[in-house]
């Protein structure tokens, strides 16, 4: 009995121990946070949660809400995973006699340039019969709330439509020749010169199709440029019957609910852009598909209702949410609410996938420059715009442990890339103390 005591009592001092040098290590953080120059005029809210104990381990104004920007799009994510399922529904149709109407869903693969190929333009090419476009059920708007108009000539801010192609870009790109090679090739007849610029680049006119460019000065080699072009029926329509080579006619029909659905791409190939490169087009219609999946609706704003009522729930706060790419400067979230939702995105994915899913720091996509170790121990995905700068994420400490955590950073008048280095350093010291 007295070598049983014995054994408790060291075993309670090991466990008091470890607890105690735990909270050491994030008092060192919550310093390294608090005491920070760079951060001394931001708005700051940060969160960390240990996965293994199911607590928060630190927290910073983490009620408090900040504007995400790209954050935004681990809601979509979310939303994503919890509504499609494994490949992504590229259209509704429907077969009456010689007749296939066809319906959008939001999907951007369908012909998109940096994407690989979609079954369905192969299906659409090689029907025998006539086609017919319904965009009937498409009820959104081109534009998220809150956007700037004046983003409308950046590859950022691409329309969102019921039935995307080409990405809703045009790629304009040097040929060597010092002249402009143009995809799709419908619009080579849309382009014409300018000369009210200092340096060569196109220019989308406000509300037509077509665009220019200087004439007096040379394009780099290295040239290439997309710009969004207007969306809208008659264009859809037009492309449509463009790229097929067969007449596409524009009716309005309502979505039959016995239409049958084709199938594009795996899910997996859009998260892992959207995620990687921050894809704004991509996010903006996966979240169209959502609203048509829960609600019949091609309509962004109703997705989000959707989602955030059967999905949402358990979050701590209730976020303003308004787009699916985070380009709005309307969207409000907390980091406590940002964690959960990581919480949940960790429950149903497993990690090796979701760490796939997601950038690492110092090897891909928007990360790739965050940190120079050889093995990547942060997989997350920022936010930034203006004065904005947030990072979301999973980290790994060096004893093999996996933090969730949130470190929002806003209206700053600092450098960007002061406040992303002093993000590094503190992400940096939590993997190494713990």
């Amino acid at each position: 009995m007295k070598r049983f005591l014995t054994c408790l009592m060291f075993l309670v001092v090991i466990i008091s121990f470890s607890c105690s040098t735990s909270k050491v290590r994030m008092k060192s953080t919550a310093r390294l946070i608090q005491q920070s120059e760079v951060f001394s005029q931001n708005q700051t809210g940060v969160v960390f949660y240990d996965i293994t104990e199911q607590k928060t381990v630190f927290e910073q104004e983490a009620n408090r809400f900040f504007m995400p920007a790209s954050n935004t799009k681990l809601f979509t994510f979310y939303a994503s995973l919890k509504t499609l399922g494994d490949s992504i529904p590229a259209f509704h149709y429907q077969v009456t006699g010689d007749s296939l109407i066809v319906w959008g869903t939001g999907d951007p693969s369908f012909l998109h340039p940096d994407l690989a190929k979609s079954k369905g333009y192969d299906f659409l090419k090689s029907r025998p019969e006539k086609i017919y476009f319904s965009n009937d059920n498409f009820t959104g708007s081109f534009f998220g709330q809150g956007w700037a108009w004046d983003d409308y000539n950046d590859d950022y801010a691409a329309e969102i439509s019921g039935f995307p192609i080409h990405g809703n870009v045009v790629r304009f790109k040097a040929n060597g020749q010092n002249t402009l090679n143009v995809s799709p090739k419908f619009f080579e007849n849309k382009v014409y010169e300018w000369s009210n610029t200092n340096s060569f680049s196109i220019q989308r006119d406000l509300g037509a199709n077509l665009f220019s460019h200087p004439s007096l000065q040379k394009m780099k080699p290295t040239f290439e440029q997309d710009v969004p072009f207007k969306t809208g029926l008659d264009i859809t329509v037009a492309l449509l019957s463009d790229t097929l080579k067969k007449e596409v006619t524009l009716i309005n029909k309502a979505l039959n609910k016995s239409a049958k659905t084709f199938y594009s791409l795996p899910a997996d190939s859009l998260y892992k852009r959207m995620l990687h490169v921050s894809d704004n087009m991509i996010a903006e219609h996966l979240m169209v598909l959502n609203a048509d999946a829960l609600t019949g609706e091609l309509n962004v704003s109703k997705g989000i209702d959707a989602v955030k009522k059967k999905f949402m729930t358990d979050l701590p706060d209730v976020s303003r949410w308004v787009d699916g790419s985070g380009l709005s400067r309307y969207n409000l979230f907390t980091p406590r609410s940002i964690v959960k939702l990581l919480q949940n995105i960790y429950q149903i994915v497993p990690q090796e996938r979701l760490f796939q899913l997601l950038p690492a720091a110092g090897k891909s996509g928007t990360l790739k420059s965050l940190s120079s170790t050889e093995k990547p121990f942060i997989f997350a995905k920022s936010g930034s715009f203006s004065n904005n700068y947030n990072l979301s994420g999973y980290l790994v400490t060096k004893k093999g442990k996996v933090l969730i955590f949130s470190i929002m950073n806003n209206s700053f008048m600092k450098p960007m890339s002061e406040i992303r280095k002093e993000v590094s350093e503190i992400l940096t010291e939590v993997h190494e103390q713990n």
